[in-house]
């Protein structure tokens, strides 16, 4: 560590611990701890040798692994050789952190060096009086492009997007093409097809690279570039974007504004991110945690839970309410105290399971009538199928341990039944609350454990109070 006396910073590494990352893949904590001295210790040009080879996702790993303060000073000790790019790899508490240590100046000279849609990913999480000043010290250029794409909404292609492409006229042929690719200095550093568009930049067509590099010098660009054209509207959400680029196999596509006019381009990496987070965001809410980060400190990760833990709380409430209702049942038969907990249980998970397809198929857009009521049937099926097979198995444990076969076909039926409601509410509450506009990656986790808690303990113990005759 950065205060070990027997690790200074200008030890010798030991053998194999020059290398980033171990076998596994995680950090190398040898490597890991002699950058830590060595920005204890404020040794800039080593901390630069360091640094200098890693790829910015790998620097992004190194950036979360330290403690605020050697973040900051890491940063500073880099200076210009940072790449700011590095800053999209890492949790937004941690940019954060970091945006609020950096002057306006240094945001400003980072962000100009990298493309545009990174710059935008980072620029968008800042105050706007912080974000203007920082725009204002940019080249007009640049100043006006990020301005364009920060004023999309959020979550939009047109945030998403990277303002650099090549756009060239249809009458141009393929040799003046590779010149004017060849002799342009103010290209992207990396493209997948050539973007053909008329004087008001309104999209034409499209001409892959390998095409284009396999077609003589005299031949025109209208004859050859494709008018089929797959384009995204800037307006439109991420998701919807990472969706298309999935259906069709995409590595870049097209950005038009309401005019139809090209104004930038997505690209398959920005996409891939994109996928990562509709994924990470629908599995954190149906856990209840809101848009908590592995990196965030006690008090975020307590507010981001406590919210549905107050809504989990009245629920619960609810269903000790239908146990209360058969308390003199559970005083004349413990048993069923002890055993009413299975019921409930096998029906949350079943519900559960039946919940998380449905979430999925309604966020990836596979449900259409007919697959709906395929899925509602074969749900409920699968809930009656399942139920008899477990109230089988129930039913017999329970007959045998307590010595009480009315016992067994009791929990059994109880079983049946919370089963059936479980598969039920698991599709019919998502499809609901996605009808009524409300996210049911969000809601239909708390809905449908309180249906099987309530559903559970109400059959299981209002069948034990008409069996037995506890009325």
């Amino acid at each position: 560590m950065t205060d070990d006396p027997t690790f200074p910073p200008d030890a010798p590494l030991p053998p194999d611990a020059d290398a980033l990352r171990e076998a596994e893949g995680n950090l190398n904590s040898v490597w890991l701890d002699r950058l830590r001295a060595l920005v204890a210790a404020n040794q800039g040009p080593d901390v630069i040798e360091m640094m200098a080879p890693l790829h910015v996702s790998d620097t992004g790993d190194v950036i979360e692994a330290l403690d605020h303060d050697e973040r900051v000073t890491l940063l500073r000790l880099l200076g210009e050789k940072f790449d700011f790019t590095a800053l999209t790899e890492v949790d937004d508490s941690v940019r954060s952190e970091l945006m609020e240590a950096l002057s306006n100046e240094d945001i400003a000279r980072g962000v100009s060096g990298i493309d545009s849609d990174d710059a935008v990913y980072i620029l968008e999480d800042i105050d706007a009086p912080d974000r203007e000043e920082i725009l204002a010290q940019m080249p007009a250029f640049e100043r006006l492009s990020l301005r364009r794409s920060l004023d999309f909404p959020e979550e939009s292609a047109g945030r998403r997007m990277q303002t650099e492409f090549i756009a060239i006229p249809p009458f141009w042929t393929v040799g003046q093409t590779i010149d004017y690719l060849r002799e342009e200095q103010d290209l992207p550093d990396e493209f997948f097809q050539i973007y053909v568009v008329d004087p008001g930049y309104s999209l034409m067509g499209t001409l892959p690279l390998d095409k284009f590099l396999r077609t003589r010098r005299d031949v025109k660009i209208d004859a050859l570039m494709n008018t089929n054209v797959i384009e995204v509207e800037a307006g439109q959400d991420q998701e919807e974007a990472a969706r298309l680029f999935e259906r069709y196999d995409l590595v870049e596509v097209a950005v038009v504004d309401e005019n139809r006019r090209l104004v930038g381009v997505l690209t398959i990496d920005d996409m891939v991110d994109v996928i990562h987070e509709e994924a990470s965001e629908d599995i954190k809410l149906l856990a209840g945690v809101g848009d908590e980060e592995i990196s965030d400190n006690v008090f975020q990760a307590v507010r981001s839970r406590a919210t549905w833990l107050v809504v989990n709380l009245v629920t619960a409430v609810l269903a000790s309410l239908v146990i209360g209702l058969f308390d003199a049942t559970i005083e004349q038969m413990v048993a069923l105290a002890v055993l009413m907990p299975i019921v409930a249980s096998m029906g949350g998970n079943a519900g559960t399971q039946t919940m998380t397809i449905t979430v999925r198929a309604l966020a990836l857009r596979e449900l259409d009538r007919r697959r709906m009521g395929r899925l509602i049937l074969r749900e409920m099926s699968v809930g009656v199928i399942n139920g008899a097979i477990f109230a089988v198995l129930i039913g017999a444990v329970t007959a045998l341990r307590f010595a009480n076969p009315g016992l067994g076909i009791v929990i059994g039926l109880a079983m049946v039944v919370n089963m059936i409601a479980a598969g039920t509410a698991g599709v019919l509450l998502p499809l609901g609350l996605n009808k009524l506009k409300i996210d049911p990656a969000i809601a239909s986790s708390v809905f449908v454990t309180t249906v099987t808690d309530v559903v559970g303990f109400f059959a299981f113990l209002g069948l034990a109070a008409i069996w037995f005759g506890f009325f």
